[in-house]
């Protein structure tokens, strides 16, 4: 399941026990949409191992500015708070599941 991510909430997300997957979008990007069921469906695969959040950059423009989202969709992933790896653009699936298998 997708958390929506907040700045009130994304500090304790971050900084959780499980690793994180941040996927900074907005409603009106095409390529967001082709990615989003595929976010979709790893967050319900990896469920309980990490969590997977969705930030929308015109509702929290201050935590796009923050990690210089400048391409969307851009996919950040956490581990003990920190930034591993990024995908940048529409992705395969399976370089998407490749890039959560390496969280864990």
């Amino acid at each position: 399941m997708e958390v929506q991510i907040t700045s009130e909430n994304f500090e304790s997300l971050k900084n959780g026990n499980l690793p994180l997957v941040v996927d900074f979008w907005a409603t009106w990007c095409g390529p967001c949409r082709m990615v989003a069921p595929i976010i979709s469906e790893l967050a319900e695969k990896y469920d309980g191992r990490i969590v997977v959040g969705k930030c929308d950059v015109e509702e929290n423009e201050e935590m796009a500015a923050e990690f210089g989202i400048r391409n969307i969709p851009t996919i950040l992933f956490f581990k003990n708070g920190e930034i591993v790896d990024k995908l940048v653009g529409a992705q395969s699936k399976q370089k998407f599941e490749e890039q959560f298998e390496a969280l864990l």
